[in-house]
């Protein structure tokens, strides 16, 4: 009896593990539905369609991208994590439904780290401080020495309260003692318009939104937010290259899918998604409007994250900045 159950079990075994197997190998063999948690015609839109495009090419199989914009990109996240977690639901998630979000909200509707698994980042939206064509300051020090010397006169612009353009401004702010007033817009078009026309002196920007104010010389870049110098804008400096250590910020981009979805459907999908950003095509589609294409493994993603979320979760919470 005994050695007919532990046979049973172990044959029961082999036919689940040989259907989880065809399945992962089958996959995918349906549309895939791609969330995004923002209105058409955005950044996260743009990215997801580009990439979306090439992927449908790749996996012979229709990538449908449904914007569903809402509650900070809470929304769109509830809607993934409740998928079904077989790969055929995804999400294009950014800093605020991974990093910022737990912090910026004491109820939040969803656990990033329960409900979502990590497939690739996509790609960065590097920050730039920017200032109106017509200010005072004439170079990224320049600014900041004048900011410290009035502390409060000079304001700035954001995107929104919790955006990655006003956290970026705010880590600006505290690794160099300024004291600025924050104005938060809604959607980075309607303060880059204010900061070109005067209302406002200076901004937290990045190139995909600030691009054509930049080129039209709207207004003026001071300094970027990245490593290295953005080849776009050959010429302007990074704060580490001022002395200004520790100022890194972007907007971060990637896909994830409902937790528990199986680990070969996930390897399956980061490779088509990373085949697709690595296409010449999609390659330089994404850099000429300012996207910095990544493309990296779940566990570099995760990685990302986790260090991430350690440095703005402190910020947020120091800065006692809540969006409850």
């Amino acid at each position: 009896m005994k050695s007919t159950w532990t046979t049973a079990l172990a044959a029961s075994a082999l036919v689940l593990w040989t259907g989880a197997a065809a399945a992962a190998d089958a996959y995918p063999s349906k549309p895939v539905r791609w969330i995004v948690p923002y209105a058409v015609g955005g950044g996260s839109d743009f990215l997801a369609r580009t990439i979306g495009a090439q992927l449908s090419e790749i996996i012979k199989q229709p990538v449908v991208v449904d914007n569903k914009p809402g509650g900070n990109t809470a929304i769109g996240a509830v809607e993934t994590a409740r998928a079904a977690p077989d790969g055929y639901t995804v999400l294009s998630a950014d800093n605020g439904t991974l990093v910022f979000n737990p912090a910026l909200y004491k109820n939040l509707s969803y656990n990033p780290t329960r409900d979502l698994a990590p497939v690739t980042l996509m790609g960065k939206f590097p920050m730039i401080l920017i200032v109106g064509p017509n200010t005072e300051f004439k170079d990224a020090k320049d600014f900041i020495a004048k900011v410290k010397s009035q502390p409060g006169k000079y304001s700035y612009a954001s995107a929104g309260a919790g955006s990655p353009h006003h956290l970026a401004m705010e880590l600006l702010k505290e690794r160099t003692g300024m004291r600025m007033l924050h104005i938060a817009y809604r959607g980075a078009a309607p303060a880059l318009v204010d900061v070109a026309g005067g209302q406002l002196p200076a901004m937290m920007t990045d190139l995909a939104a600030g691009n054509a104010f930049i080129k039209g010389h709207k207004v003026r870049p001071l300094a970027v937010a990245n490593p290295t110098r953005l080849p776009q804008l050959p010429d302007v400096p990074t704060f580490a290259e001022l002395g200004i250590q520790g100022v890194e910020a972007s907007a971060q981009v990637g896909m994830v899918a409902p937790a528990n979805t199986p680990p070969e459907v996930i390897a399956t999908l980061q490779k088509q998604v990373t085949a697709a950003i690595k296409t010449p095509a999609v390659n330089k589609k994404l850099v000429e409007f300012g996207i910095e294409p990544v493309g990296s493994t779940p566990q570099e993603y995760a990685a990302l994250v986790k260090s991430e979320s350690e440095l703005w979760q402190k910020l947020i919470r120091d800065l006692k900045i809540t969006l409850d």
